[in-house]
């Protein structure tokens, strides 16, 4: 076995110089030379076994598998399929034999061969000893002088802190004083984004620093690497960890000179004798580094609460070590005081800030009890006659107020009861239509006026007393409706909520059922499936316009309904479907709000919606909600639902039991905001308060986002100067949409001409396209809000015949341009088809994962 042959002789050599070695460790540690023989008597049965190691191990790690295989077959072992390990034992076992060489012998030999060998190999060995003796000494004492000077520069720095502090002190005072009176400030922004550009925001004001920390956290204008849950960002750097650098580098190039000059000299020439170099500063640097480290973040924290003016009257003290520490022990106990008498003012603003809170908003959004007013609660599913009952008893009373969710009811109810003659005046924030003596009003919610008396006040779709913007018209017209009979209409889970608002007052429930069952069909709708009576129901404007294109384009006549869309708009696209002019109607979920139409069969294309923040399923309550306006009595005695997908949980939530209304919404009041003017004309003093009130159990507060966010465009400016608190916020609280920037621009420019008494600025008006025509109607419609917030009545009266004309327009528009729309790929403009589920063409999206995949491989790979 040729492998074998070329191992041995390595062995054996490996073998003697293991031998050499052993001799070596055996005769080291005697101080008297032993002889050869003595050694053969203690180490002998040692020897040969090094020869078995040695020889056992070359072979079990250098002869391959296949070659072991192949010798222990030839000796008659059977080899296949046999594990590794028994292999290797075989062969193990079987070489324990092959050529055994005689240790012994060949180190007796050597001795005869050589006398003398045995006495140079012990001077030898005694010399390695003795050398390693030595070593070990000198490394030990090397050790322990080290440890002294680590030990003595610790207790240097322990004793002298509070004077390290103190330089440290005088020097911050100087950087803090440069960089207040010369550095250039920056607008805040969040400084993980680096996209948003920084803006320069003048020079620093020293007065409006309170402590150190506070001016810490302004930004310096540079960018900076740091570290987040263990990964690397680059962020905006702020002035923390400009100073935090400029204290450790200040403290590491001070402090060990310092430190080094209050040694005890003998140490250090004892030292340089043993270490063989001199101390220096960046030895005594390496040593301390941990506690320096410690020290800095130590002095960091104690720094940020100093006073900027106290450091400030600092800087043209020159640093004496006893002046300074007579300033910093009379700054410490001012400190405190200041501190004591900062924490008193902070708990007398927080004491008096809670008075005010309670006084502004007290006792507001408690219901009022005790009046004598009858109740009929009118609860149950969609489409089951609720509003008709209300509503028949209003027309019968000698006086009534109609309260409707939406511009259109009103609208509706006013033509109802008008063509019925029945006398009925229209007001909503946009328009009034007033009717020579009439004594009934049909109204938006948020018109409601509480000092006005009707024999009969009729409160629609009062579910929505839950909704968190609009929900306190709801809570304010049912609590505080002045009236012989107040009719609440909303669903099921709403009961509750409202017989709790009521408390004691006298209540009667009338529950209402569907007269036409409802049936969800088991397969999955497709456009294609589209037929007479069906509304097809989806969650934007722009899939509604998109339907609409695709159903057209196949020869459907259709009827379109979405929020952004004129009511007078929608009135006309509902009358069309009602006389038979469309087949089809396709619509938002403003269809399930109290829009009765001949409807065969509900058609939800979509089972999600994006809710303003997030894109989430439908809830049951929804569903009903919608689904509930499939039948009509006399016309379709069945309601039919279809859904576009997951059928069996969609079905699930027409069944499920509706969760109750626990919370209802509040919003500032006219008597809020009258309360507020006593302490502070701001209204950004009454936001900041607004989120500090804790509503009451059971309510929740209106976000006022969209205040908020126009109040931001004229804060300070002369609109605030000359407008009441109560009426700025009047005018913040028009409804309009602030996504449209065209409005917030037009609500600006009329706000400045307002205050400054010049003529109002004429609204957008452009007839170009079908968004045109419904962004023109909707400036309009706020100039009209101007108009009633001011009176302006006549003029009211010329420009609502202006909106008007937009209305047509855009219903014109409807039935001409939308049969051109089609779907088509956000990215690249590709068409796609109708059905397509997503809003990206597959080579877009395909495209953007290979660059995400790239770039993920590119950061692994840096």
């Amino acid at each position: 076995m040729n492998q074998l042959n070329i191992l041995y002789p390595i062995a054996v050599d490996q073998t003697k110089f293991k031998i050499q070695e052993d001799i070596l460790h055996f005769l080291e540690t005697k101080e008297e030379m032993p002889t050869f023989q003595e050694y053969l008597e203690e180490r002998g049965n040692y020897i040969q076994q090094i020869w078995i190691n040695v020889w056992l191990n070359k072979v079990t790690n250098d002869v391959a598998r296949k070659e072991k295989k192949a010798y222990l077959s030839e000796r008659g072992y059977e080899v296949e399929g046999v594990d590794r390990k028994l292999i290797n034992q075989l062969f193990r076992n079987e070489m324990r034999e092959y050529q055994p060489f005689a240790a012994l012998d060949w180190l007796k030999n050597m001795e005869k061969e050589n006398p003398l060998a045995w006495e140079e190999q012990y001077r030898k060995a005694r010399i390695l000893f003795e050398k390693r003796i030595k070593e070990k000494r000198e490394q030990a004492e090397r050790e322990e002088v080290v440890t002294a000077l680590e030990l003595q520069a610790h207790k240097i720095v322990e004793n002298s802190q509070q004077e390290y502090y103190l330089i440290v002190r005088n020097f911050v005072a100087d950087k803090l004083d440069t960089d207040l009176h010369e550095a250039v400030k920056f607008e805040e922004v969040d400084t993980f984004r680096l996209e948003e550009l920084l803006l320069e925001a003048g020079s620093f004001n020293p007065e409006d620093y309170s402590t150190v920390a506070s001016f810490l956290t302004e930004l310096t204008g540079a960018v900076h690497k740091t570290y987040h849950y263990g990964e690397r960002h680059f962020e905006y750097e702020t002035y923390y960890f400009k100073y935090e650098k400029r204290i450790t580098d200040f403290l590491f190039g001070v402090i060990p000179e310092k430190i080094l000059k209050e040694m005890d000299p003998a140490l250090l020439y004892r030292y340089e004798d043993v270490v063989g170099e001199r101390v220096n500063p960046s030895k005594i640097r390496k040593l301390l580094a941990n506690a320096l480290h410690l020290i800095i973040h130590s002095y960091m924290e104690e720094i940020q609460e100093e006073y900027v003016s106290d450091l400030l009257e600092l800087v043209p003290i020159p640093y004496e070590k006893s002046v300074h520490q007579r300033i910093y022990e009379e700054d410490v106990k001012e400190r405190v005081k200041r501190k004591a008498a900062e924490l008193a003012e902070i708990e007398r603003k927080k004491q008096e800030e809670e008075r005010m809170l309670d006084d502004i908003f007290g006792r507001e959004y408690i219901p009022s009890a005790g009046r004598d007013i009858r109740y009929i609660l009118h609860v149950g599913e969609t489409n089951t006659g609720k509003t008709y009952q209300a509503l028949q008893r209003m027309q019968e009373a000698e006086s009534g107020l109609y309260l409707a969710p939406l511009r259109l009811l009103a609208l509706e109810v006013y033509d109802v009861l008008n063509a019925g003659g029945i006398p009925c005046t229209l007001k909503t924030g946009e328009e009034e239509k007033i009717e020579p003596g009439a004594k009934h009003i049909s109204s938006t919610v948020e018109m409601f006026y509480e000092k006005d008396f009707y024999e009969v006040v009729v409160i629609d779709e009062a579910q929505m007393i839950a909704d968190k913007d609009r929900g306190f018209s709801w809570y304010k017209a049912i609590t505080k409706a002045n009236a012989k009979e107040v009719h609440i209409i909303g669903s099921y889970n709403m009961q509750a909520m409202i017989l709790q608002l009521l408390g004691d007052a006298d209540v009667e429930v009338h529950r209402y059922k569907r007269d036409t069952p409802l049936q969800v069909e088991s397969r999955m709708f497709t456009l294609s499936d589209a037929k007479k009576g069906d509304a097809l129901v989806c969650f934007s404007r722009k899939k509604v316009l998109e339907t609409a294109s695709s159903l057209q384009q196949r020869g459907y006549s259709v009827s379109m309904i979405y929020g952004s869309m004129p009511p007078e708009t929608r009135k006309k696209q509902m009358q069309d479907f009602i006389n038979g002019k469309t087949s089809i109607i396709i619509a938002t979920d403003a269809i399930g709000m109290g829009l009765n139409l001949p409807i065969r069969r509900i058609v939800f294309l979509q089972n999600e919606k994006f809710d303003g923040t997030r894109r989430r399923r439908l809830t049951s309550q929804e569903v009903k909600q919608i689904a509930g306006r499939a039948g009509r009595k006399g016309i379709y005695n069945i309601g039919k639902v279809a859904f576009t997908g997951d059928i069996p949980a969609m079905a699930q939530l027409l069944e499920k039991k509706d969760q109750e209304v626990h919370t209802f919404a509040i919003a500032p009041t006219s008597s809020v905001l009258e309360r507020f003017q006593k302490y502070s004309r701001r209204l950004g003093t009454f936001f900041e308060l607004w989120e500090k009130f804790e509503s009451p159990e059971g309510t929740e507060k209106a976000s006022l986002s969209e205040e908020q966010y126009l109040y931001e465009t004229i804060k300070d400016t002369v609109i605030e100067a000359r407008l009441s608190a109560g009426d700025l916020y009047g005018f913040l609280h028009l409804p309009f949409s602030t996504k449209e920037q065209v409005l917030v621009g037009q609500w600006q420019d009329t706000m400045f001409a307002i205050v400054n008494g010049t003529e109002l600025p004429e609204p957008y008006m452009r007839k170009g396209s079908l968004e045109d025509g419904e962004l023109s109607y909707k400036a309009v419609g706020l100039h009209l809000l101007f108009l009633y917030r001011l009176d302006r009545r006549t003029e009211a009266t010329y420009w609502e015949r202006i909106r008007e004309s937009f209305s047509d327009e855009v219903h014109e528009r409807l039935k001409t341009d939308v049969k051109t729309i089609t779907k088509q790929c956000r990215n690249c403009g590709e068409r796609l088809a109708h059905d397509f589920k997503y809003g990206v063409c597959d080579r877009c999206h395909f495209s953007k994962m290979r660059r995400k995949h790239k770039n993920l491989n590119n950061n692994r790979h840096k």
